[in-house]
């Protein structure tokens, strides 16, 4: 089976997608990944084919305009406001986007389209193409339900038609920011246009669009009210290549001393990275901790920081966190799965989107202390942190059961079973 992987957005949106696109190479299947140019040799160095998609749009993101919309984020209006405020720079880049993303459709003609929530043109290549398509996500925020409120939207304790509502809009705005684009696309390939031109919840025939979830119900329940179509298979993990090797300076670091904290931010250091920095290491100077800190932290350099801290580029999650006592980071999914994997107490600082939500999960989870948010981390917040992580029993039981859990899942393995599910269903139809 030919299929095709649609995915757009910074790393964290497309290492999930080539940990399941060499799932679906193991089992047979031929996959192209599609995604922002920037990510070619990381693909290809996996032994995925490549599907080209402009690099433009991550740029404006990149930008120090896109940046700050982003950092004053924190629900979903703000969000929505900041992308309608880039409307007119995004526009002709998402329309770039879109015309990139069915030129490797064209090519590949997949007998499958699995999409990221940020490739637009995702379910209408399915339909275009007369195949199958799955939505496939990592953060909880396309299919309704009314057991917690949607990512980005306050909860504020009122209710099932309250969590509904967030979903909803959610879906609104996505078709109304991309649906013009999409109806341009249709005219220009002579795609029938219809009343609803995008649409991720359901086909053109309004049938359920399986909703394929890369996430684990140890971290979040699955909701009971969600539809049979609507699946979580658990995460998507991309083990480290057997010939990375780590420098000497972190080996030697490690092995000097109690395993350190681990603190990374990646490209999200704000746009006070110094200010962030100095919180971090007068904490750790405070509490008394080794840390180590991960790449992203602006002007500053190795020699300002003394012997108990470590600077480096980046190493393997799967690698470096079983070896650290907690980790630190600012809640992406991916980063915030990784974690939990490996057992460790969890703090997460967040910035923004999908962060906060998970932050807050991690606590009801009580495998990690309260979130602070970045705007609000000082020395001192960060230093009782760093004293829960490290001295709270209970914390870091609970943390290490939950990771437990997690390496016993294959994740993977059961999304590939629901593709092949999926593919076999529709060829049952045809």
């Amino acid at each position: 089976m030919k299929i095709l992987i649609l995915t757009i957005g910074s790393r964290g949106d497309v290492q999930p997608y080539l940990a399941l696109a060499k799932g679906l190479k193991k089992a047979g299947h031929a996959v192209t990944l599609a995604t922002c140019e920037r990510f070619r040799d990381f693909i290809e160095n996996h032994g995925i084919t490549y599907g080209f998609i402009s690099d433009d749009l991550m740029k404006i993101v990149d930008s120090d305009e896109g940046k700050a919309l982003m950092e004053d984020t924190t629900n979903i209006v703000r969000t929505v406001s900041a992308m309608i405020r880039m409307r007119r720079q995004v526009a002709p880049l998402q329309r770039q986007a879109i015309a990139d993303s069915w030129a490797v459709a064209e090519t590949v003609m997949p007998d499958l389209v699995l999409f990221h929530p940020k490739a637009v043109l995702g379910p209408v290549i399915g339909e275009k193409l007369g195949v199958p398509c799955v939505l496939a996500t990592p953060i909880p925020m396309i299919v309704p339900t009314g057991q917690f409120p949607c990512v980005g939207f306050a909860d504020l304790g009122l209710g099932g038609w309250y969590n509904r509502l967030g979903y909803r809009v959610v879906n609104f705005f996505i078709k109304a920011s991309a649906g013009k684009d999409v109806r341009a696309w249709r005219e220009a390939t002579n795609t029938p246009v219809k009343r609803v031109n995008l649409d991720y919840l359901a086909d053109q025939e309004g049938l359920p669009l399986p909703a394929l979830h890369a996430i684990s119900e140890h971290v979040l329940p699955r909701p009971a009210d969600w539809p049979q179509t609507a699946i979580m298979s658990g995460y998507w993990f991309l083990e480290a290549q057997d010939d990375w090797q780590p420098p000497e300076a972190l080996e030697r670091f490690l092995s000097d001393g109690p395993p350190p904290i681990y603190i990374g931010f990646g490209s999200m250091s704000g746009r006070n990275p110094k200010r962030l920095a100095a919180a971090v290491v007068e904490a750790l100077r405070k509490t008394g901790q080794r840390g180590i800190l991960a790449s992203g932290w602006g002007g500053l350099e190795a020699r300002d920081l003394p012997d108990s801290i470590l600077m480096i580029d980046q190493a393997p999650h799967d690698w470096l966190f079983p070896k650290v006592a907690a980790v630190v980071h600012h809640g992406g999914a991916g980063s915030t799965a990784a974690g939990l994997r490996a057992g460790k107490p969890t703090l997460i600082c967040p910035f923004f989107a999908d962060q906060p939500f998970w932050g807050k999960t991690v606590r009801r989870l009580g495998a990690g202390p309260e979130p602070i948010q970045q705007k609000k981390v000082t020395t001192d917040n960060l230093a009782d942190a760093f004293d829960q992580l490290i001295h709270n029993g209970r914390m870091r039981a609970r943390a290490k059961a939950i990771g437990e859990k997690l390496r016993a899942e294959d994740g993977v393995a059961t999304a590939v079973a629901v593709i092949e599910k999926v593919a076999a269903a529709n060829a049952d139809h045809a």
